[in-house]
């Protein structure tokens, strides 16, 4: 029971570990030092988009632990195997869509103008607001384009 209890505190920390920020104001620690190209536009639009969590595979083995380890205590003998096996399965599928319910997050699809006339669409966290017709700054370099104020 002590372990069931360990192992049921152990996973939010896990599937917070797995979250990954595609946030216009977040780098990752490879982006950091290196040269971005910036290009300048006006927005045309900002469309509310969903942002889905992560498949890591962290919920789905925490969550097969914790299914295993409660399916076990059902009977005895081959009952507390079948219970482990089904907890497990159970399990894992509930730890599966709690991970990808957990962190999945709000972002904005924002169409900007570049300044060259080119129409370009960036996907990111909404933790910044846009408005059609702001002018705006798109940074690209290591892997990753965002767009700032």
């Amino acid at each position: 029971m002590k372990n069931y209890r360990l192992l049921l505190a152990a996973i939010p920390a896990l599937m917070l570990a797995a979250c990954a920020s595609q946030s216009g104001s977040s780098y990752s620690r490879t982006q950091t030092r290196s040269e971005q190209t910036v290009r300048l536009g006006v927005v045309e639009s900002v469309r509310n988009v969903t942002i889905e969590g992560t498949q890591s595979g962290v919920g789905a083995v925490a969550g097969a632990a914790v299914g295993g380890l409660g399916g076990s205590n059902v009977g005895g003998g081959k009952g507390s195997s079948v219970g482990a096996v089904l907890g497990a399965v159970l399990g894992g599928v509930a730890g599966n869509a709690i991970e990808g319910s957990t962190t999945k997050k709000a972002g904005l699809e924002i169409t900007v103008k570049l300044d060259n006339g080119q129409l370009i669409a960036i996907t990111q966290e909404a933790d910044e607001q846009f408005r059609p017709g702001e002018r705006v700054r798109i940074l690209s370099g290591g892997g990753a384009t965002r767009v700032t104020h």
